[in-house]
């Protein structure tokens, strides 16, 4: 029934990064729509480490990795032929592949597109935004909207009342007079990479605040960003065909990016322009 609570950590230097932070809302999530996990905590970290270890060597040319951890109620009643109460333990599943860092190619060289669709968020009555899951047919009817009006264009989900919410693979942000703001967290998902944006800002000096969010505000903004797990950040330069700013990645971008590539000790933006062709 797509009943399925996920998390997606990657590696730099074939490490994870911020794992515990993943871990700890992968098993929030999990607790808050009762999916009992076989695992401790503690013992699906160490399958997680395990798992890194035995398929890095594997990745070619030492590619970084996306780790994906899932978990489900177990197999549908209706299908196995006994009672709900009866259907078993939970799934639980962690697997990887090589980080798709060739998707966001294109928009760490000039910026993305964000097309705001009729598809609407949901509303955290229907569904807390705190719960990372799977059952996400509004995200894919959102984005074949958006590659309607451009092949290359990422889905920005409006909510209910209209305001920008966040895309179906990252959180979104803006600057506008040096400061920072992000859709208020009670309405998106706050992602772990909003968090180590947070804490680069109050290294920087950076003001991050919280506030709604409106597409005029973004029309308005010298800079907007999409804050994620795989690029970690990618600078937006348009949304529905108008230009944000002056049409190209800005310096509060950089200056974010350089900051977090000291903190991985990696060239966040040379290791992502490095990557093959998307389209490939």
């Amino acid at each position: 029934m797509g009943a399925t609570v996920t998390d997606f950590v990657r590696t730099f230097r074939q490490r994870l990064f911020r794992l515990q932070d993943h871990l700890t809302r992968f098993c929030r999530g999990c607790d808050a729509v009762g999916i009992a996990l076989p695992l401790s905590k503690a013992e699906l970290e160490a399958v997680c480490w395990q798992l890194v270890r035995h398929n890095a060597p594997l990745a070619d040319g030492g590619a970084e990795l996306a780790l994906i951890m899932f978990a489900s109620p177990g197999g549908l009643a209706t299908y196995a032929g006994h009672p709900l109460s009866a259907a078993g333990a939970a799934t639980l599943c962690v697997h990887t592949f090589p980080l798709p860092l060739q998707m966001w190619r294109q928009a760490m060289r000039q910026g993305a597109h964000v097309v705001t669709p009729a598809t609407r968020h949901l509303p955290p009555q229907c569904l807390d935004p705190a719960i990372k899951c799977r059952s996400r047919m509004h995200w894919w009817m959102a984005e074949r909207e958006a590659h309607a009006a451009d092949p290359r264009a990422m889905a920005l989900c409006l909510d209910l009342e209209g305001r920008i919410t966040e895309t179906s693979r990252a959180n979104f942000a803006l600057v506008r007079d040096g400061c920072i703001f992000t859709p208020c967290r009670e309405n998106v998902l706050w992602g772990v990479s909003l968090t180590v944006l947070t804490e680069i800002c109050r290294d920087l000096k950076i003001s991050l605040s919280e506030r709604d969010l409106w597409v005029e505000d973004v029309l308005a903004a010298d800079e907007a960003m999409l804050v994620g797990t795989t690029c970690c950040l990618a600078p937006v330069t348009r949304i529905n065909h108008q230009t944000i700013g002056r049409g190209v990645p800005g310096p509060v971008f950089k200056r974010l990016m350089d900051d977090w590539s000291r903190l991985v000790n990696v060239d966040i933006t040379a290791q992502v322009l490095a990557c093959g062709d998307e389209t490939r």
